[in-house]
């Protein structure tokens, strides 16, 4: 509902419904000040200057109808119009022949504000009834077909369908913009999911496939089993749906630290220090990433602390850990990994290299195509999120390098959004 309500921020009817109140009350004081300047020439005064109180009294009592939409109800356009219709019959009561043919109303042109007020709440088809009964009481009000009459109700009929139809537009445009905003969010809710599961569920299934292979018997079976649900689940978090009662702003709790006894698992730790749950306070990415220092993997970090947002240290974290899963899972036992933590003025810079044979050209799209996410949502997809990015480099043969690039600017962008949320 976030990107609902924002869209509603960005409407271009609040500007229009501001605009149609400072239009009344401009055109309720030219109308006053009309009166005033003519009354020794009307015949009735007095039916001139009861009508321009009345029309000064609702006018500014009205004011709080025309905020929004929700407050501008048919039985207020009606009634407004029904005010206007009548100053303009009322004319020919108060005013001379003479001064009919080719003088203005005693409305003049706060009628326009009626009109506009039709256009606005429904659309041009409303504008077009509204302005017709407008130039259907002009006509009969000055008894005949002059030309100064016809060119301004044509103008008035024109103006107030073209305003109406704009409004029809801009609301089609904002229900496609809310419907675009919630996708997104769905989205990136999948994403997240598909990223969380495959660092957690889909390694574990693997991981019993693997021994339950290897074990053989019962165990064999129950391989099989894991096999196969690995790979429904790898479909589902690759092309599935995301239902609809989800948040997506949710963030998952973060787990206790994980390890794995040995590489043949796949499975690697992520790591979590103790204060990485805590939102309170920037966290030190060093902190966060020295569990990974270990046998085969070399950490290399500045001397002073790397301060993070915690939910961006958090999947920065994760990133790294699904690089150095890749390397356990495809460079072999023997594999050696490196792991670089650089602090530049405008980027947090981390690199994991590892000597291992490489990957073939084509077999990212190929292993994305199976529902296997490790590179395009563990990692491509967290970098992406955090308003980074994700390059991969690897050689057949001379190993594989992936540099991981946040933007601080981005970082502070994302703080400050979520203050204001």
């Amino acid at each position: 509902m976030a990107g609902r309500e924002r869209v509603l921020r960005m409407s271009v009817e609040l500007p229009l419904w501001r605009a149609l109140a400072g239009y009344r009350v401009l055109t309720m004081l030219y109308a006053l000040g009309l009166c005033v300047t003519s009354y020794e020439h009307f015949t009735r005064p007095w039916i001139a200057v009861g009508y321009d109180a009345v029309l000064a009294v609702w006018t500014l009592a009205t004011l709080p109808r025309v905020r929004g939409a929700a407050d501008c109800t048919r039985g207020f356009l009606a009634a407004d119009l029904t005010i206007g219709l009548a100053g303009v019959l009322l004319t020919a009561f108060a005013d001379s022949h003479q001064r009919i043919a080719g003088g203005p109303t005693l409305p003049t042109i706060w009628t326009g504000g009626a009109v506009l007020a039709f256009a606005v709440k429904g659309g041009w088809r409303w504008a077009a009834v509204a302005s017709t009964a407008v130039a259907a009481a002009n006509l009969v009000e000055r008894g005949q077909f002059a030309r100064d009459t016809v060119h301004s109700l044509i103008l008035v009929w024109v103006a107030s369908i073209g305003i109406g139809y704009v409004v029809e537009v801009a609301r089609a445009s904002e229900r496609t913009l809310a419907r675009a905003l919630e996708i997104e969010a769905a989205t990136r809710e999948r994403e997240r999911l598909a990223r969380d599961i495959h660092d957690s569920v889909l390694q574990v299934l693997a991981m019993v496939k693997r021994r339950g292979t290897a074990l053989g018997g019962e165990a064999a079976e129950l391989g099989r089993l894991a096999g196969e649900q690995e790979v429904a689940l790898r479909a589902l978090v690759s092309g599935g749906l995301l239902p609809a009662a989800r948040a997506a702003t949710t963030v998952p709790t973060a787990p206790s630290a994980r390890t794995a006894s040995t590489a043949e698992d796949g499975v690697v730790p992520v790591a979590w220090a103790a204060g990485a749950a805590d939102d309170d306070g920037p966290v030190d990415l060093r902190t966060l990433l020295a569990p990974f220092a270990r046998d085969g993997v070399s950490l290399a970090e500045p001397g002073a602390p790397v301060p993070l947002p915690p939910a961006a240290a958090r999947e920065l974290t994760a990133a790294v850990g699904a690089a150095l899963d890749n390397v356990y899972r495809h460079a072999g036992e023997g594999a050696r990994a490196w792991i670089l933590v650089e602090d530049e003025p405008e980027d947090i810079l981390v690199t994991v290299r590892d000597d291992g044979p490489g990957i073939p050209e084509g077999r990212l799209a190929e292993a994305e195509g199976e529902g296997r996410l490790g590179v395009a949502q563990s990692i491509r997809g967290r970098l992406r999120d955090l308003g980074g990015s994700a390059e991969l480099i690897s050689v057949p043969g001379q190993g594989t390098e992936v540099e991981l690039k946040v933007p601080k600017g981005a970082l502070a962008a994302r703080g400050k959004k979520a203050e204001r949320r």
